[in-house]
């Protein structure tokens, strides 16, 4: 395996957030063979042609119960390319490819399944997919990553890679996260409702939980649609769904962080708040029990970044150490923080006026100072890891998960290979002080 050593003076904030240099340590990198993960070539009229691989790391989970050298991934939609970027990467233009819609996507293999992958870590510094997951209706039939057809949340159209349209598919998922119970069966955080998607453990979908009243938009969808989740998640920004689910070690509950704040009320308020929310979901009855905010970090300070927009910050990951501590990976591209989370002490705001979309202003719309001056206590941060002190490391780190006690391992998302990015896996031990 290749190794890489950790950069002098890294320092995790432990404890009572109190500094402590990193001990010694060694990270172990992981590539995959790239004709294993391959999907071929995708030609566009008159324009390039690009060769795409599997984009297997947009989550990361580690059962307990699997060899530390184990792991589960999951895929997104499949390869997509935004309208607006369309002629940079395809030579063709925007109104040729996406019939000038601009705000539209392009889905060079639409038949693309969401995919569920078992992946093995070897000794040799490679890791292999053991086993391999496609995401599947009620009725055995293969689900797409295509857009749904949403009317009371935002959606996208959607476009082949000759320019014609897609029918908008009401089954359509976008996953981006999973967590692996003890009876076998999945957990799937999902962007485009934004929804939670149980999955069995043959890949079939048992049901999906939407915001209450989205149901009525996926009627047609070839699973049961449950609105479960509170409505006021129909807020979220376009792409800006839930990309997080981890699951507490007692298997009782389910947390999920949406990736950004809520467009709530308005496209403007989104794009300055730094007020995400978290969730926590019983698993009994799939009840909401809980809703706690979380401040973003500046974009300022993902060193590696140069970012001044507070929207480029999102929160990609959430897992749950052995001791039950949630663990929040917060990025903008170039720049990937993990948190240490405490619920302790933070206010629960739930089923009250925040969740309320006539509330004015908005959670949204809060400043840290005015939390206080509404009795909102956020969720506890302590800093436990910034890449920006590693040397070495992929952008667009998406996936966390531990594998004991004093382990993790991330995965990047390589976006298909769209750009030429290949996936990578990286294990690391944790310095004792952490711990």
């Amino acid at each position: 395996m290749v190794r890489i050593g950790w950069r002098e003076g890294l320092a995790l904030i432990v404890g009572l957030a109190a500094a402590v240099p990193a001990q010694a340590g060694e990270i172990d990198k992981f590539k995959s063979d790239d004709a294993a993960l391959s999907l071929g070539e995708v030609d566009f009229p008159g324009g390039h042609t690009l060769e795409l691989t599997a984009g297997i790391g947009s989550g990361l989970f580690h059962s307990a119960d699997d060899p530390t050298t184990v792991l589960w991934t999951i895929s997104d939609r499949g390869p997509n390319i935004d309208c607006a970027e369309a002629e940079k990467i395809t030579g063709v233009t925007t109104e040729k490819l996406c019939q000038g819609d601009d705000k539209g996507k392009v889905f060079p293999l639409p038949a693309f399944t969401p995919t569920i992958y078992r992946v093995e870590l070897g000794e040799d510094g490679m890791f292999k997919v053991a086993g391999v997951l496609p995401l599947l209706g009620a009725d055995g039939k293969p689900i797409t990553g295509i857009s749904n057809p949403l009317t009371l949340t935002k959606t996208e159209q959607a476009f082949d890679s000759t320019g014609q349209s897609l029918p908008l598919d009401p089954g359509g998922l976008d996953t981006e996260s999973l967590v692996r119970l003890s009876d076998g069966t999945f957990w799937v955080a999902e962007e485009y409702g934004p929804s939670l998607v149980h999955v069995a453990a043959d890949g079939k979908v048992l049901e999906r939980l939407v915001p209450a009243g989205l149901e009525a938009d996926l009627a047609k969808a070839p699973y049961p649609v449950n609105g479960a989740l509170p409505a006021i998640l129909m807020k979220r920004a376009l792409n800006r769904g839930l990309e997080s689910v981890a699951v507490s070690v007692d298997e009782k509950r389910l947390y999920l962080l949406m990736q950004s704040p809520l467009a709530n009320p308005d496209q403007d308020a989104y794009k300055a708040a730094r007020m995400a929310r978290l969730l926590e979901i019983d698993l009994a009855d799939r009840k909401t029990v809980g809703q706690y905010v979380y401040i973003l970090d500046a974009p300022e300070t993902f060193r590696k970044d140069n970012s001044t927009k507070q929207n480029d910050v999102r929160l990609s990951e959430l897992t749950v150490s052995p001791s039950g501590e949630l663990v929040a990976l917060e990025r903008i591209g170039k720049t990937t923080k993990l948190h240490r989370l405490d619920l302790a002490g933070a206010t629960n705001i739930t089923g009250g006026a925040w969740d309320d979309p006539a509330t004015a202003p908005s959670l949204e719309q809060l400043t840290e100072a005015d939390l206080g001056a509404k009795g909102i206590v956020p969720l506890g941060k302590k800093l436990l890891l910034d890449s920006a002190d590693l040397e070495g490391l992929p952008a667009k780190i998406e996936g966390v998960s531990f594998v004991d006690a004093d382990t993790i391992v991330l995965i990047n998302d390589n976006d298909f290979g769209i750009d030429g990015s290949t996936t990578e896996i990286l294990r690391m031990k944790l310095p004792a002080a952490t711990n």
